[in-house]
């Protein structure tokens, strides 16, 4: 089993969450919006219990799949302990999105008159924790062996705004395809899914969590996606960590992605 650091208390809020692997066998998971949690102190940013139990609280199922496939394959995964209504640890300092004052219809009130000393706290004492941990382990990583495939894991909403979404995952990624084609290709050849290529997101995203730790370091990485719906239970999370072990298992041992390549990322070619 693997060693899973304590979760917070109100005695001790800790930022990150991780859980111990083998920092030579070539993959790093993170998990940018794995809880729900607020400090004491910031009560419940005024919003009812309810809310921070949709997906503008956290990322349904992201946490147990993460766990559980870092279970499986022996590799270290770091996560947050916050919910990203805190802040958005997928965000770059400089985003004027990283603390939101409305998400998804339900305005924030905690967050509604924040000011700049505030946003600053909450950066020093959630965001760059967790960033800075990235940096250490990878830098642990790289010191002892070939560079990892980085795969960080979230999860998304069936429906949005009143469509349905037909995919049951998805890949995000900026300009480095050298985990991203196989990976849609082992994720299609199983025959009963429907895989997004950049869906529903774009992957482009100026100094979020894959630009800071991946593109920049011309580390060969994917962002996983998957439908909350699919990973809400127990059973839907063994399934996904079925499916996902055997394609994790290959990457890691791809040596065309062991190396150090840089790509430049699509949000900086108009800079």
């Amino acid at each position: 089993m693997p060693n899973v650091s304590s979760a917070p208390s109100s005695a001790h809020f800790d930022p990150t969450e991780t859980i111990e692997g083998d920092l030579t066998g070539g993959l790093l998971l993170l998990c940018d919006h794995a809880r729900n949690a607020v400090p004491p102190e910031y009560g419940d940013l005024g919003l009812p219990a309810a809310e921070f139990e949709r997906h503008i609280g956290y990322d349904i199922g992201a946490r147990p799949l993460t766990v559980e496939l870092a279970e499986r394959l022996g590799a270290p995964a770091l996560m947050t302990t916050y919910s990203r209504l805190l802040i958005d640890p997928n965000r770059g300092e400089d985003d004027p999105t990283i603390v939101m004052r409305l998400s998804d219809g339900a305005v924030v009130p905690g967050n509604a008159r924040i000011d700049h000393a505030e946003r600053e706290s909450r950066i020093a004492r959630f965001h760059r924790p967790y960033h800075d941990l990235v940096d250490a382990t990878l830098d642990q990583m790289l010191d002892k062996a070939p560079p990892p495939v980085i795969i960080s894991i979230h999860s998304y909403t069936a429906v949005w705004r009143g469509v349905p979404r037909p995919w049951h995952a998805g890949i995000l990624w900026d300009s480095d395809e050298r985990a991203v084609r196989p990976f849609i290709d082992q994720l299609k050849v199983q025959g009963d899914l429907v895989v997004g290529d950049n869906e529903p997101y774009d992957g482009a995203l100026k100094n979020d969590t894959m630009y800071r730790h991946a593109t920049r370091r011309g580390i060969a990485h994917a962002l996983l996606e998957v439908r909350q719906d699919l990973i809400a239970d127990g059973p839907g999370v063994a399934e996904w960590a079925d499916r996902l072990q055997p394609i994790l298992e290959d990457l890691r041992q791809r040596t065309d992605l062991r190396q150090i390549c840089h790509h430049q990322s699509r949000s900086d070619r108009n800079d």
